[in-house]
């Protein structure tokens, strides 16, 4: 997942991803970095969301 696909996964701003994904040391490692920007495991991601909504309610 690119940060465009996880913006709209999270329904936040591709900005906002570059500031969680640099600011919050659980945000998973990116896997890979091309033209386009880093991108990440799409599993990787959505453990991430699953462990952070379960930690926000």
């Amino acid at each position: 997942m690119g940060t465009a696909e996880i913006a709209e996964r999270l329904g936040v701003s591709r900005v906002r991803v570059h500031q969680i994904a640099t600011t919050d040391p659980s945000f998973p490692e990116p896997l890979d970095e091309i033209k386009a920007g880093k991108v990440w495991l799409a599993e990787d991601i959505e453990r991430w969301i699953t462990e952070h909504r379960a930690a926000k309610q």
